[in-house]
């Protein structure tokens, strides 16, 4: 636990300093949160690792709702991190780093299981490679949810301070449908590797988490179809782009919500 608080602490510390620094100068250049941001990664991941040495889960990680709303947070706090590093969009922090605090908080106080069931190496890949996936759509998500708030402000010609956190549209665009085309290419890794691996789909409760999931990859995939065939941009990518990861939030976590919280099925 005490790792955990450490971590949350570090993650609410490098959200504050960023906040502090877009209120300065739309924090361009800002540096200080970097520090308590990667501490905080580091001990989110560790607190991980703790907790599947201590349920003994040496045939595989511990997956199951709370873990993995947590390990998805992880995911997005390394993105963020990764992102705001090379001196663009640091103002995600804001955002990221408070909801992977509670995330973590919620895996800590609602989230262990006792005795993981064990996967082989197969399935351990393609769990690893659908939670990079939802990480790095959810990123992307809030790309676009910021590319609408800008554009509305500057279509309104409401030109508040925090627009100075954000970078151009054009590059905030741009940065958009990078993240979406390499999450596109983590999807389908995950639904090749589902389809090789996945031996049974009635029986394990994934035939509606499957659908969805397809669902979701035929929209990312026709949103980029449509930006490089017709120029798709603004509020059409950001509506693609939000309905997408809707369904792809459903697909799991939804699927995970009522089968595992409510029907209390693994």
């Amino acid at each position: 636990m005490t790792i955990v608080l450490i971590a949350i602490a570090l993650y609410l510390s490098a959200c504050g300093l960023l906040v502090s620094a877009v209120r300065r100068d739309g924090g361009r250049g800002a540096r200080g949160w970097l520090l308590p941001a990667n501490l905080a990664v580091l001990l989110h991941g560790l607190a991980h690792l703790m907790a599947w040495r201590a349920a003994g889960s040496a045939g595989g990680a511990d997956l199951h709702f709370f873990a993995a709303l947590s390990l998805v947070g992880l995911g997005m706090s390394v993105l963020t991190a990764i992102v705001g590093a090379t001196g663009r969009m640091a103002a995600l922090g804001v955002v990221v780093f408070p909801l992977s605090a509670l995330m973590l908080l919620a895996y800590q106080l609602y989230g262990h299981v006792q005795h993981p069931e064990p996967l082989d190496w197969r399935l351990q890949l393609h769990a690893w490679m659908a939670l990079l996936a939802y990480a790095t759509l959810a990123v992307a998500a809030l790309f676009a949810m910021m590319l609408w708030l800008q554009e509305r402000a500057l279509r309104r010609r409401e030109f508040h301070g925090w627009l100075r956190a954000l970078p151009p549209l054009v590059e905030l665009e741009s940065l958009l449908f990078r993240t979406i085309a390499v999450g596109f290419a983590l999807l389908t890794a995950t639904l090749l590797t589902g389809v090789l691996f996945v031996e049974n789909l009635l029986a394990q409760h994934l035939v509606h988490k499957t659908v969805l999931s397809v669902l979701s990859w035929l929209a990312f995939g026709g949103l980029l179809l449509g930006r490089w065939r017709y120029g798709w941009r603004g509020v059409v990518a950001v509506r693609w782009t939000l309905a997408a990861m809707a369904l792809l939030v459903l697909a799991f976590f939804g699927s995970k919500f009522v089968l595992e919280l409510v029907l209390r099925r693994v």
